[in-house]
C-alpha cells in the first residue's frame, strides 16, 4: 500500500475517526491492529517475519529483564555476607549470562535479515569467482519483507538498550508487537528507539484540532516533495542513467544533481507522511532530516541527513567496536610500534571504516553500496586529516565568516555528496567511475541551451514546475532556520493561513505526476 495511494488515505481517514472516536483506553490496541493491516495488505506472508521478531526480541528482552532483577535481589539479600570479590565474581557471571541471550537474539535476527537480503549476493560473487566454465549456484527467490532493515534494527536497538539497562522490558507483548509494527515508520523509517516512542505509542490521546491539522499539512507537504518533485524529476533521472551510451559529459552533472534533488525529495515526503499520520495520532516520532542541504562538509551532512540510522550506527556499532578490548589492545600496539599519531587514529578509522562499510551494506545487497559506504568513508577521513590545513588557511586568510565562503562550502558539500551518490544512481561499480570522469573530460555547456534536455520526457512546463518547487523548497529552508513553519503560518490570518494550505492542496492534485506517462513510483528507502 503506497502512501500516496487512494487507499492509504482512505486507510488513516478511516482510522483517525475510529482513533478518537473509541473509548481512550483503546487507542494503542487500534493502532496494532491498523498496522498490521497494513502490513497484511501489502503481503500477508510479511506478517510471519515481522512477527518473529517482534516475539523474539519480546521474550529475550523478558529473560534478560530478570537476570538483571535476580541480580539485584541476590545482591541485596546476599551484601552482608558477600565480600567485594564475591559480589564483582557474581556480578559478571551474571552480566555474561544477560550478554550470551542478547548476541543469540542478535544472531537469530539478524541472521533471517541476512539471509533474506545477502544470500544472492553471496551466491553471485560466488558464480563470478567459479568463472564460465564452472557449475555455477542457482539463485533462491526470497520473500523480503518490506520496511525489514528497519524494524530489524530497532528492534535489536531495543534489545541491546535492555541488556545495557537503559530500557526496562516492555511486559505486555502485544505493546511491544506495536512498537516494531508502528505503520507509519515500518516503511523508510525513522529507526525509533522504544524510550521514546513508546511514551506516545501507549498514552491516551484527547482530539487536538491543532495538532491533527498540522499533522495534515505535514501529510500535505510530503505529498507535494513526492508527487511534484521526485515523480516528476525520476522521468529524467531514469532516461539519462539507463542510457549511459548516449548520456555522458554535461549530462552526468544534470543526473547529479537531478538525482540527488529526487533522492531528497522522495525520502524526506516519505518521511513528512510518516511524521504527520503520527502527529495526526497526538505520537511523536523522531526528526530524521535537518535542512541536510545546508551542511558545510560532509561530517555535518550525515548529522542531518538520515539522523536516526547514523545515531544507531554510531550508539551500536562504532562506539562498541571503538572500545571493545581487541581494539583497544590494537591501538595501544599502534601507539607503541608507530607513535601516538597513528595509534590514536587507529581505533577510530577502523571503527569509522567498519560502520561504512556496514551502511553501504544495509542500503544494498550489492557492490555499489558498499563502495559508496566506503567512499563516504574516505572523504571524511581526508577531510579531518586536512584539519591541519584548513587551521592554517583560515588564519591566513579571514574567510570563515564570510558569506561567500559559507556558500562555496555549501555547494562543495552538495556537489561531493551527489557524485559520490553517483554508486547509487548507476548501480555498477566501474561504469560509475568512467561517467564520473566523463562529466569533467567531455563537459559541453551547450547542452543547457540547446533544447536537448526536452528529449529526456520532460516538457519546458515540467522544468519550469521543478524549479518552481525547488525555489520553495529552498525557500522553507530558509524560513525553518528561525522556527517552525507551520507555527508561522498558525499565527498568521486565518484567510491567509488556509489560503496556503489549499494551495498547497492544489499544487499536489494539479501538479503531481499523475497523467499519462508518468507513474506514483515506489519510494526509494522501500526496498531497504
Amino acid at each position: 500500500m503506497l502512501f500516496t495511494s487512494y487507499s492509504f488515505i482512505a486507510f488513516v481517514f478511516l482510522l483517525l475517526i475510529v482513533y478518537y472516536v473509541i473509548p481512550k483506553k483503546w487507542q494503542w490496541s487500534l493502532l496494532l491492529i491498523a498496522s498490521y493491516l497494513f502490513y497484511y495488505l501489502c503481503d500477508w506472508r510479511y506478517l510471519i517475519f515481522i512477527s518473529f521478531t517482534s516475539i523474539s526480541t519480546f521474550l529475550f528482552g523478558i529473560l534478560i529483564d530478570k537476570n538483571n532483577d535476580k541480580q539485584d535481589e541476590y545482591v541485596k539479600a546476599n551484601k552482608q555476607t558477600m565480600t567485594k570479590d564475591e559480589k564483582k565474581e557474581y556480578k559478571a557471571r551474571m552480566k555474561a549470562k544477560r550478554r550470551h541471550m542478547m548476541v543469540l537474539c542478535l544472531v537469530i535476527n539478524l541472521g533471517i535479515l541476512a539471509v533474506l537480503k545477502y544470500t544472492n549476493f553471496v551466491i553471485n560473487n560466488i558464480n563470478s569467482f567459479i568463472g564460465d566454465d564452472g557449475q555455477k549456484l542457482s539463485f533462491i527467490n526470497f520473500v523480503v519483507p518490506m520496511g525489514i532493515s528497519f524494524y530489524t534494527f530497532q528492534s535489536m536497538g531495543y534489545i541491546i538498550d535492555v541488556y545495557r539497562g537503559t530500557s526496562k522490558a516492555e511486559k505486555n507483548m502485544f505493546k511491544y508487537m506495536l512498537f516494531v509494527s508502528f505503520f507509519p515508520q515500518l516503511v523508510q523509517g525513522p529507526i525509533s528507539r522504544f524510550n521514546d516512542l513508546s511514551k506516545g505509542l501507549f498514552t491516551e490521546h484527547k482530539f487536538d484540532i491543532k495538532q491533527v491539522s498540522f499533522g495534515i499539512e505535514r501529510i500535505l507537504w510530503g505529498f507535494f516533495k513526492k508527487l511534484v518533485i521526485a515523480d516528476r524529476a525520476v522521468i529524467a533521472v531514469n532516461m539519462l542513467k539507463d542510457n549511459p551510451d548516449q548520456y555522458q559529459g554535461a549530462y552526468v552533472f544534470i543526473l547529479m544533481m537531478l538525482y540527488a534533488f529526487e533522492l531528497y525529495a522522495d525520502f524526506t515526503g516519505g518521511i513528512d507522511i510518516a511524521i504527520g499520520v503520527a502527529e495526526a495520532l497526538g505520537i511523536k516520532v523522531a526528526e530524521n532530516f535537518e535542512r541536510p542541504f545546508f551542511s558545510k562538509n560532509i561530517k555535518e551532512y550525515w548529522n542531518r541527513w538520515h539522523i536516526t540510522m547514523g545515531t544507531w550506527f554510531t550508539d551500536y556499532i562504532f562506539y562498541p567496536i571503538s572500545v571493545a578490548k581487541p581494539m583497544l589492545k590494537l591501538s595501544k600496539f599502534s601507539r607503541k610500534h608507530f607513535g601516538d599519531a597513528i595509534g590514536k587514529r587507529v581505533s577510530v578509522y577502523l571503527s569509522s571504516f567498519i560502520v561504512w562499510f556496514t551502511t553501504g551494506l544495509w542500503h544494498g545487497a550489492s557492490w555499489n553500496f558498499i563502495v559508496w559506504g566506503i567512499m563516504n568513508f574516505v572523504v571524511i577521513m581526508i577531510s579531518q586529516e586536512l584539519k591541519p590545513f584548513y587551521d592554517w588557511f583560515h588564519s591566513k586568510f579571514n574567510v570563515d565568516g564570510k558569506t561567500w565562503f559559507r556558500g562555496f562550502r555549501v555547494l562543495r558539500t552538495v556537489f561531493l555528496m551527489s557524485m559520490i551518490r553517483m554508486f547509487d544512481v548507476y548501480r555498477d561499480v566501474p561504469l560509475t567511475f568512467k561517467m564520473v570522469g566523463n562529466m569533467f573530460t567531455h563537459f559541453k555547456v551547450s547542452v543547457f541551451w540547446s533544447g536537448d534536455l526536452l528529449l529526456l520526457g520532460l516538457t519546458g512546463v515540467d522544468f519550469m514546475i521543478l524549479a518552481a518547487s525547488l525555489i520553495t523548497l529552498f525557500t522553507v529552508s530558509m524560513v525553518q532556520r528561525s522556527g517552525s513553519v507551520r507555527e508561522k503560518i498558525y499565527k498568521k490570518n486565518i484567510l491567509f493561513r488556509y489560503a496556503i494550505y489549499f494551495a498547497l492542496f492544489l499544487a499536489v492534485v494539479l501538479l503531481g505526476a499523475y497523467s499519462i506517462g508518468y507513474d506514483s513510483s515506489q519510494f526509494i528507502y522501500n526496498q531497504f
